[in-house]
């Protein structure tokens, strides 16, 4: 039988976008923060710093002392959006893996669609923590009418022995300004260009599915935290073989 349900799922295309993740204050206190910083390096790409590809002032906040505050206050506003984000794909978290979870009954259940909904935030949050993790977090800013990363890219893909890229589950960008013409992240098969507002939050899949690039600003710089979600390493999940 046709459902509601059936038309919400064949008219989703997995882009999400949560306003007001964080308000406008503490986006311009990221945004002076990272102009006033001596460490940014100009943006590097998987094949490294290729300005025709991706033209950005970059700094990686994670690892730093200094940028503690500011890495935890973007990462709590994240992990707000992605349990938004599971609450509407579930199986973003239970199509990977077969994960149970205990009823009422003492007895292990598997976790289902209609189990993580009948879920408060309290009991689901340490289960997305058992199965995911935040990862590096990237401050990036594109000058007017010259930076962007115009080339069509996607999140996923093989870099290095321990396989970190292709953790990655979930890409998200928070815009912190939109003071700026165009400037969108565009996605290709989607048909789809989010217009940055600022404190908004994007979520989409890091696969090519999602395939996408950052439009230029005309007019005015554009300002953004970006960073992905990661599924934890097999040994953390598994443990050691």
């Amino acid at each position: 039988m046709h459902t509601p349900q059936d038309d919400a799922v064949a008219a989703a295309d997995f882009i999400e976008v949560y306003d007001d993740a964080l308000d406008a204050q503490q986006c311009a206190w990221l945004v002076e923060r990272f102009s006033a910083s001596s460490d940014t390096v100009p943006g590097r790409i998987g094949g490294g710093v290729l300005p025709d590809l991706k033209d950005s002032r970059d700094l990686t906040i994670t690892g730093r002392d200094a940028w503690r505050d500011a890495e935890a206050m973007l990462n709590a506003a994240v992990f707000k959006g992605l349990i938004a984000y599971l609450r509407r794909y579930p199986h973003t978290l239970i199509a990977p893996l077969m994960l149970e979870v205990p009823g009422d009954d003492g007895a292990r259940h598997r976790l289902t669609a209609e189990r993580l909904a009948a879920m408060d935030d309290a009991a689901l949050a340490p289960i997305v923590q058992t199965v995911l993790r935040p990862g590096a977090i990237n401050l990036q800013r594109y000058t007017a009418d010259r930076g962007g990363y115009p080339y069509w890219h996607c999140e996923l893909y093989p870099r290095d022995a321990h396989g970190e890229t292709l953790h990655r589950h979930l890409l998200w960008t928070m815009y912190l300004n939109d003071g700026f013409e165009v400037g969108e992240t565009e996605f290709l098969y989607q048909r789809r260009r989010i217009a940055p507002r600022t404190g908004s939050l994007l979520i989409a899949p890091a696969a090519f599915t999602h395939t996408h690039r950052g439009n230029r600003p005309k007019g005015g710089d554009k300002f953004i935290a970006t960073s992905w979600i990661l599924f934890q390493r097999a040994e953390t999940l598994f443990g050691a073989s």
